[in-house]
């Protein structure tokens, strides 16, 4: 599959989804306009990814700063599937991080955590940094 390169925009997401290497992640801000045509093509090419890929181990990172709740909920719809194939058997990581301080942001990913039981979520605290 071809890798997925979105660059952030002021409402959107960097996105980067590498198929080849297992590796994904958005980082910034996610309040955009319609969060389903967003997140949409992004659920369907990772079920796509983990219906025809083989056991290879799976690393999602999220670094967002700030996120609305549709955006949560286009999170949780990727988290999914991906909850799904750890039960299955597949290794999937899920690393969540917030900068120190971020209360908001860390209790957000403990709320994701909670609702995983085969997938490993490590919540990652990072410095702050200066804006």
């Amino acid at each position: 599959m071809d890798r997925i390169q979105i660059p952030a925009t002021p409402r959107s997401p960097e996105v980067d989804f590498d198929f080849a290497a297992g590796r994904f992640r958005l980082a910034g801000e996610s309040y955009p306009e319609d969060a389903a045509a967003f997140f949409g093509p992004l659920l369907q090419a990772l079920r796509t990814y983990l219906a025809a890929s083989s056991t290879d181990p799976i690393v999602f990172e999220v670094a967002l700063v700030y996120f609305n709740s549709s955006s949560a909920k286009g999170l949780m719809n990727l988290f999914m599937p991906l909850e799904d194939a750890a039960e299955a058997g597949r290794s999937v990581t899920i690393r969540w991080f917030h900068a120190e301080g971020d209360e908001t942001i860390a209790e957000a990913g403990e709320d994701f955590a909670s609702d995983f039981t085969h997938a490993r979520f490590d919540l990652v605290e990072t410095a702050q940094t200066g804006h």
